[in-house]
């Protein structure tokens, strides 16, 4: 018996049972789409997080408070203003140094109201975080000393609040308290993950501790900051910059070179690196569970075969009567296994194709489906057909024509 007559064989007793052949290749189907939909959506995200935090620019490096390290919990501690002071007096090779208070607060106009990023901080913050002014002007350090009651607002607040009308000269509330808009950035795109660095509102400094934070920026009496952001003279320099400021920051706040550090400095090949960390190991997570899924496919799989292999028994005791061996009833049903497993992968890679594609309309994220993730989708759905197949199909091989015949 040829490959061909086998396909065909293995076809038609599938069809024979449609309704539990379907139920059967659910297992595989959920499993195959999941496996290519979080693939697809994971390395549509690293790519988007890659591409916006590359557009912050190769020079940037950052303090934040508490330690971060790949693989350990983070601490918690605060980052002071005088740090940034100590930051701003004595560092070498910097262009720019900015320090930002940032907290999520309730922003208004008119009847509209959201929960945006409010970031308080310096004339040079557009610089340093590499933001272009689209419209009007960014905050300077004239409305840093007069306390001014103005804002820059991000494209995404822009939009949400004004359609496609100029912001600005008009007014916008902040925790009730009212900011006229004198400027609007340039859009940068979000990565879905994290906060988007459009859907901004950007004030003075020393506004914002006035009139907006209150005890929530002051610890025992100083000021904090959220984060003291520097941009080096050239990529070159990133890491004497990094090194610079840390060791700037143990002698202001007391630290021995013995002392576990409680703030964290980041270059932005750093930060990507944790956070690409972050979504692979949350992609990784989601692929485990879509295994288990493919697992229980699998095992409906091997019940399903050894059922056809019961109610075949007089069928099969026939064949080898007339000559059939072992070898060939054994491929036979592996035949039929991997028919099955395969016809159930290619519905789910498509059902995960098209899951992708809604991510992508929905602009959630941008998922991009990988030759990578097809592949390794066929592999496993006749992975899955081979091992849970060969039981059944060995079972079916020992059957003695004889006992088989005789099988009511």
């Amino acid at each position: 018996m040829n490959f061909q007559e086998n396909i065909r064989i293995a076809l038609r007793a599938l069809a024979a049972n449609k309704l539990r052949s379907g139920l059967t290749m659910l297992g595989i189907i959920i499993g195959v789409g999941a496996v290519v939909a979080l693939m697809s959506i994971g390395n549509g995200a690293m790519a988007d997080i890659t591409n916006q935090v590359q557009g912050i620019g190769s020079n940037l490096v950052t303090v934040i408070p508490g330690r971060f390290q790949p693989g350990r919990p983070p601490t918690s501690a605060f980052l002071y203003y005088a740090d940034y002071e100590a930051l701003a007096k004595n560092m070498k090779n910097v262009t720019d140094i900015v320090p930002s208070f940032q907290r999520t607060m309730t922003v208004t106009y008119g009847s509209s109201t959201q929960e945006l990023a409010t970031i308080a901080t310096s004339s040079r913050f557009w610089v340093v975080r590499s933001y272009e002014v689209e419209a009007g002007r960014f905050i300077t350090e004239s409305d840093r000393a007069t306390r001014g009651r103005v804002a820059v607002i991000g494209a995404q607040t822009s939009k949400d609040f004004f359609g496609g009308l100029s912001p600005i000269g008009r007014e916008i509330k902040v925790s009730g308290v009212g900011f006229e808009v004198v400027g609007m950035l340039k859009e940068k795109g979000s990565s879905g993950f994290g906060p988007n660095p459009d859907a901004v509102v950007i004030v003075p400094l020393e506004t914002g501790y006035d009139k907006l934070f209150g005890s929530a920026a002051v610890i025992g009496g100083k000021l904090r900051v959220t984060d003291v952001s520097m941009s080096a003279e050239s990529p070159d320099v990133v890491e004497e910059v990094m090194v610079q400021a840390e060791r700037i920051l143990r002698r202001q706040r007391g630290k021995s070179l013995t002392d576990l550090l409680d703030f964290t400095v980041l270059s932005q090949a750093a930060f990507l690196g944790i956070l690409n960390a972050i979504t692979a190991t949350l992609t990784a997570f989601l692929g485990f569970i879509a295994g288990i899924s493919l697992l229980v496919g699998g095992i409906g799989i091997m019940n399903i075969m050894l059922v056809s292999v019961t109610e075949r028994t007089r069928e099969i005791g026939l064949r080898k009567a007339v000559g059939a061996t072992r070898m060939s009833i054994l491929i036979q049903f592996l035949i039929e296994t991997l028919v099955l497993s395969l016809l159930g992968g290619s519905i789910g890679i498509f059902l995960g194709w098209s899951t992708a594609m809604i991510v992508r309309l929905m602009d959630l994220v941008k998922a991009e489906v990988s030759l990578d993730s097809v592949l390794l989708a066929f592999g496993l759905s006749a992975a899955v057909g081979i091992f849970f197949g060969l039981y059944p199909a060995f079972r079916a091989s020992r059957l003695q024509p004889i006992e088989a015949l005789r099988y009511e």
